[in-house]
């Protein structure tokens, strides 16, 4: 039987790649699935995996999330209660956080403790937003992140950003990048994962990440 994949359309993200990525990703790793796009708590709740993207900035992806009725509570009960497989996206992956100090200071889902600050980085010559194509420096092992090529010889994620996620427990902290001093690539707790890049838009790196999501088993 077909697993059900739920991409959260609360109004931020670019829905359509991700989908499109996802079920690239599913027929390349031969996971039977099915790639539904909605914001509706009651689909959301018989989801087998959970995809939250965003784009933007924190404050407003916060409330668009929160603006759905039902939908965080759900939200909270499928991936935190029941462990639901989920992946978070740039701006969904912030919105793990405890706070994000951007338009203000902000209440995340803190799943993850950490904080959301402007990224600053040593090299005053490098432009924000980080724009481009960076490599991954993996801190731990994960699924998520099995077979991929990773390191200074390893393939890009695309990446645009001006914030990033400090984690407060290291533990929590899969892979870094550099942007004039290590830059928050791919957080994980149990069931949840994380990553600032855009993987529906890193081409080898991101459909093979997404392909181990698609498979993954906490």
């Amino acid at each position: 039987m077909d697993q059900t994949v739920l991409i959260v359309d609360y109004g931020s993200g670019n829905i359509r790649s991700v989908q499109k990525a996802l079920e690239q990703a599913a027929v390349d790793a031969g996971v039977p699935a099915k790639i539904v796009v909605s914001a509706d708590p009651a689909r959301l709740a018989r989801a087998d995996r959970i995809v939250l993207p965003g784009v933007g900035a924190f404050a407003d992806c916060r409330a668009g999330l929160y603006g759905i009725g039902g939908l965080v509570e759900t939200l909270n009960e499928r991936v935190v209660a029941h462990r639901t497989p989920f992946l978070g996206i740039c701006v969904g992956m912030q919105l793990m956080a405890t706070t994000g100090h951007e338009k203000g200071v902000h209440q995340g889902l803190d799943w993850i403790r950490g904080t959301v600050t402007a990224l600053k980085p040593k090299d005053k010559s490098l432009k924000i937003p980080h724009m481009g194509w960076n490599i991954l420096n993996p801190v731990r092992p994960h699924p998520v992140l099995d077979g991929l090529r990773l390191g200074p010889d390893g393939l890009h994620a695309y990446f645009v950003h001006s914030f990033r996620f400090e984690t407060k427990n290291t533990a929590d902290l899969v892979a870094v990048t550099d942007y004039g001093g290590p830059v928050t690539a791919c957080i994980a707790r149990n069931n949840m994962f994380g990553t600032q890049f855009h993987p529906e838009k890193s081409q080898k790196l991101g459909l093979g990440l997404l392909a181990n999501f698609l498979r993954w088993s906490p």
